[in-house]
């Protein structure tokens, strides 16, 4: 079996694979200042909680971009799992190609996506991952050609409660109408619409300077949130990061 693991701001996400077929996923809050032997406590809990035994892993691949936790995570897999991990990176073969000023700046994770969805969809493919940051991703013919950052919709939101004297924490769903009749639906209107406008106007764009339209696959915490409110997305993926890992571990064992 296949430990994979994707390291983020806001969020550890775990999966381990059987095959090409994930049998078990987590998710956990990211504590910069953990240590190796307490996430190794943390991850053989989740095991025994699945039934999984440790000393079946063979392999692991992880992405990370927190870096004071690659070196615990590496640790970790060498020590309690006697396993060198794939740490993945725009030099580990993935079998897509870098079109970019800079193709040691590209993020891990936005690795792993970008060719998840392009195995699954084909290209070109817009791939759009929620997380602390919004990321979107382009490739076409196998090559990343580029993308662009945006705030997160969960820090967009902190950002107008915390900010704005008289407003407060809502929950992030729908409202019944962006004419909104209170404050509740007045934000919940202004957030979730509001940033589904930002998600269609940039992949509109996109789809413009690609000359063609294309499949937009979503992942991360809030996409079936987005992905209610438009027609542009074409498919909601979960674990369309730890897919990604997966198969960039088998292009690379």
């Amino acid at each position: 079996m296949l430990l994979a693991i994707d390291i983020g701001n806001t969020n550890i996400k775990i999966g381990v694979f059987r095959g090409t077929e994930i049998i078990a996923h987590w998710r956990v809050l990211t504590e910069r200042h953990k240590l190796a032997d307490e996430y190794a406590v943390l991850i053989r809990n989740l095991f025994d909680l699945a039934q999984i035994n440790v000393g079946d892993i063979h392999g692991c691949v992880m992405s990370c971009v927190v870096p004071p936790l690659m070196m615990q995570f590496t640790q970790l897999c060498t020590k309690y799992l006697g396993i060198n991990p794939i740490v993945v990176g725009p030099r580990v073969i993935s079998g897509l190609t870098f079109d970019v000023e800079n193709p040691d700046e590209m993020g891990s994770d936005r690795i792993a996506n970008s060719l998840a969805a392009t195995v699954m969809y084909g290209s070109p493919v817009i791939a759009i991952a929620f997380g602390t940051a919004t990321t979107f991703d382009v490739v076409v013919d196998n090559v990343y050609v580029g993308g662009c950052i945006a705030p997160g919709l969960g820090i967009s939101a902190d950002a107008l409660f915390s900010l704005a004297a008289r407003l407060y924490q809502v929950e992030l769903v729908r409202p019944p109408k962006v004419i909104a009749r209170n404050t509740v639906h007045h934000m919940q209107a202004g957030v979730i619409i509001g940033y589904t406008g930002l998600v269609e106007g940039i992949v509109s764009r996109m789809h413009t300077e690609l000359g063609t339209t294309c499949p937009v696959v979503v992942t991360g915490g809030l996409a079936d949130v987005i992905a209610k409110e438009t027609a542009i997305i074409t498919a909601v993926e979960p674990n369309l990061t730890l897919n990604g890992l997966r198969m960039i571990f088998e292009r690379n064992h």
